[in-house]
């Protein structure tokens, strides 16, 4: 278990590398790092270097922690994330978000490599994530099982209102303002690595699911029991195969080819998030 003095450890190595006091968390999931690459006067601090921070070994994420500056903000931006199918404990994949907490920084934005569950989804598209369901968590995963530190939060967490309201308006106003395909859904964790079956893809639709993927969820658990305000945002790299009988394969490529479509589109909306950020 993971105390208070190791948070601080990593805290102390990030601000040695810089004078810059990030208030906003960006994490950055498959094929998305290149946005940090946009920080001015940016700091690079390869997770390597970070004590206890976990490596990433997924392709598309690069492993670095970049703190500059985005539209007036000082953010700290995770170019790529550890996950829980890598081998890591719920509690070492949620590490960087507790560091964000004793860092001074109170708002994250995440975002990551969605399957569309949603049959009106297509690939290239964005879905602004509402509500979820943390599917390793009801099946005995929680990242907050364990000893609760009370002096971060408390033992019991509401999750009624987890995507901050606020900041899903201001990425929907500036999604419409620039013409940029915006759904707003429910995102479904699941552990991975391995792809859904079709009837996987049909259960999880028929629960009420609009996108699936392999992360998020526990970082926003994580992020709201320390009182940080949250947006999540799913890029929409592929259409969830729900029939066995199809030539179509899903893979981690076209993951990666989608994220060149999705990025462009993405960075718009957080760069209007940031620029209209509300006190």
């Amino acid at each position: 278990m993971y105390t208070q003095q190791d948070y601080q450890k990593a805290v102390e190595i990030i601000q040695l590398k810089t004078d810059l006091k990030p208030t906003i968390g960006l994490v950055l999931g498959s094929g998305l790092g290149t946005l940090a690459d946009t920080l001015e006067n940016r700091v690079v601090i390869p997770y390597a270097d970070i004590p206890c921070w976990p490596q990433s070994t997924v392709h598309g994420h690069h492993g670095n922690l970049v703190i500059g500056e985005l539209e007036g903000q000082v953010v700290a931006a995770q170019q790529g994330r550890a996950h829980f199918y890598e081998g890591y404990s719920m509690e070492e994949v949620t590490f960087p978000i507790r560091v964000m907490h004793f860092l001074g920084i109170t708002t994250v934005i995440l975002t990551n490599a969605a399957g569309g569950v949603n049959s009106d989804y297509r690939v290239g598209e964005l879905m602004l994530i509402e509500d979820h369901i943390n599917l390793p968590g009801i099946v005995g995963a929680n990242p907050l099982m364990g000893p609760n530190d009370d002096s971060i939060g408390e033992r019991f967490v509401g999750l009624a209102q987890a995507y901050d309201r606020s900041l899903r308006t201001i990425a929907k106003n500036i999604a419409e303002q620039n013409d940029i395909p915006l759904h707003s859904g429910v995102y479904l964790a699941v552990s991975g690595p391995s792809f859904e079956t079709p009837a996987e893809i049909r259960m999880i639709r028929t629960i009420g699911a609009d996108a699936v993927g392999m992360s998020t969820v526990h970082e926003v658990i994580v992020a709201r029991h320390a009182g940080m305000r949250v947006m999540a945002c799913s890029g929409i790299t592929n259409e969830a195969i729900d029939a066995v009988d199809t030539e179509f394969e899903t893979n981690h490529e076209e993951v990666l080819e989608a994220g060149k479509v999705i990025v462009p589109r993405l960075t718009t909306i957080l760069k209007g998030v940031l620029n209209n950020f509300p006190a």
